[in-house]
């Protein structure tokens, strides 16, 4: 079965933001996501919430749906307060919370808190800040002295309801991430390899070889995790077209990434204008092909 999510951006005050994660849940989606930052890319100046408030609503609001961060990271979050407010939405929501953790990027609120690691930092970083985070969810008290973090009797009490604790959704596209995918993660997320949009490529061509490249990538995967079981997320819009660009595409993104043994697709909801750019009839169709795209099983691989 592939389970298909949707993310939102955290833009909107919540009277207005309530009625769009419910439609969320009503029009069949697996799971509903937001960013983690503190202010992202050209819409740094619009108006951006905070992560944990916005979720902890969204799951009083709703039953079933899934509900998770896509993706948070080291650049401002600290293991300790940040794994009690995992276990605060793993609370809030029965168990639906899904923890997508990644290595945090180079601009946008990378230095808000100070200046950024190097490359070789930021990976070290952030395997202490998953390895920690695992400690921190799977036990009532955790002690820890390393390089980027210190836990003196750092107590996680009642823990989650989800067990052994909250599932870890990491992503990766490198082979140290990917290893830290496979040993902590009960799934691998991408947004897949770099577009080569801008280069000289015109789009259609640019798109085939980004699938191609993800193929390549899910091989990489399957060699790092082995015969350990971790599911494939994918992230269409790590695409060079925006996959609600037409109800269409997305179906045919659907397709290709269950065919690549992704068992989890997220899309983006469309918004009006700049990134992610789209009409939300394109969502409305595009979510009456749920069942049958939640019906299709992804190759083994």
């Amino acid at each position: 079965m592939v389970r298909i999510g949707v993310v939102l951006l955290p833009q909107e005050r919540w009277a207005s933001a309530r009625t769009r994660w419910q439609r969320a849940e009503e029009l069949g989606f697996d799971h509903a996501w937001t960013y983690d930052h503190l202010a992202w890319r050209d819409l740094a100046d619009e108006p951006w919430f905070a992560t944990v408030p916005l979720l902890a609503a969204a799951a009083a609001v709703t039953e079933r749906i899934g509900l998770g961060t896509w993706v948070a990271s080291p650049n401002f979050r600290h293991p300790v307060p940040f794994a009690k407010d995992v276990m605060g939405l793993d609370d809030v929501s029965a168990g639906r919370f899904v923890l997508g953790l990644g290595a945090g990027g180079e601009g946008w609120d990378a230095s808000v808190l100070g200046p950024p690691p190097t490359r070789g930092e930021r990976t070290r970083r952030f395997a202490e800040f998953v390895e920690l985070l695992d400690a921190l969810l799977t036990q009532p008290v955790t002690e820890h002295s390393g390089e980027f973090y210190t836990a003196q009797a750092a107590r996680m009490v009642p823990g989650t309801l989800a067990r052994p604790r909250t599932p870890f959704v990491v992503a990766a596209n490198g082979p140290r991430a990917m290893a830290l995918a496979a040993r902590y993660g009960q799934g691998w997320a991408t947004y897949g390899p770099g577009t080569g949009v801008g280069d000289g490529v015109d789009a259609a061509t640019a798109q085939e070889t980004w699938w191609d490249g993800l193929a390549g990538m899910a091989d990489a995967f399957d060699q790092v995790a082995g015969d350990r079981p971790v599911g494939r997320w994918l992230s269409l819009d790590g695409a060079p077209r925006f996959s609600l660009t037409s109800a269409a595409l997305a179906v045919e993104g659907v397709e290709r990434a269950a065919a690549l043994g992704f068992g989890d697709v997220v899309v983006h909801w469309p918004r009006a204008s700049g990134v992610y750019a789209g009409d939300e009839r394109e969502l409305e169709r595009f979510a009456a092909e749920l069942p049958r795209l939640q019906a299709l099983q992804p190759a083994t691989r």
